[in-house]
């Protein structure tokens, strides 16, 4: 499993009624490049009139979506694992994509995350994403 995200260009009815054109990002769980932004495009398609374009693609540090929501946040989480021969600490950073009405609300799902693990974790930092929408794997 891996996520990509790409970077769309349409053109969007903002609420004021002008018609602008916008980038936005998408994350997709997808084995290939082609295969997210082909997903992006399909996804896409009914809501947008005239011209799309997917104009890049890239594979992503994030290891895990939690909570799809109204917004999206990337969490950085430290998830410490201790040598056994030195006894060293080895510090893991991992980045989440965590959904939510509001940073609050993200927040709290991230702490709830660490309640249902088994392993001792830390969040570094939550911030919120340029992500707009996340689309998972076809089954």
């Amino acid at each position: 499993m891996s996520y990509i995200e790409t970077t769309a260009s349409y053109e969007k009815m903002q609420e004021n009624g002008t018609v602008r054109k916008v980038h936005e990002r998408y994350l997709v769980d997808a084995l290939t490049n082609t295969e997210a932004i082909a997903t992006t495009v399909e996804r896409l398609t009914p809501y947008v009139s005239g011209d799309l374009n997917v104009s890049a693609s890239k594979t992503t540090k994030i290891a895990e979506v939690f909570n799809t929501g109204d917004r999206f946040y990337i969490a950085k989480v430290d998830i410490p694992t201790v040598n056994e021969k030195t006894g060293a600490i080895k510090h893991n950073i991992s980045q989440w994509l965590v959904g939510g009405t509001d940073f609050n609300d993200a927040y709290e799902m991230v702490l709830r995350e660490f309640n249902e693990s088994m392993a001792d974790m830390e969040l570094v930092s939550l911030a919120e994403s340029p992500i707009v929408e996340f689309y998972p794997a076809k089954l």
